[in-house]
């Protein structure tokens, strides 16, 4: 989502029992959204110091991956995706990770 709504997603989710990270698969895209400052991290950060346990990450743009609906580059996401979640508490066993495009 977009900085200014910041406001909108911890409201909504503070009464959320499960979220849906949504994780942009492009080259580039990706990775500034789980650097350090990213939206990723603060999305799934946020999530889980609000009390949502259930989180279900969708990899999003897998069309266009090189090559289109790259199993390797989805693989990549999921294994950095379930390493930053980890640290911050959740449980990468219980998470669903769903390619989307």
């Amino acid at each position: 989502g977009h900085r200014d709504f910041i406001k909108n997603m911890i409201t909504g989710t503070s009464q959320a029992d499960c979220a849906v990270l949504i994780v942009a698969a492009g080259t580039g895209e990706f990775e500034a959204g789980i650097s350090k400052n990213g939206q990723t991290r603060e999305h799934a950060l946020l999530a889980f110091t609000l009390g949502v346990r259930q989180l279900i990450v969708g990899v999003n743009k897998m069309d266009s991956t090189e090559p289109p609906y790259s199993e390797s580059r989805f693989e990549e996401i999921k294994k950095e995706v379930s390493s930053y979640i980890k640290k911050i508490g959740y449980n990468p066993a219980a998470v669903v990770f769903v390619p989307i495009s």
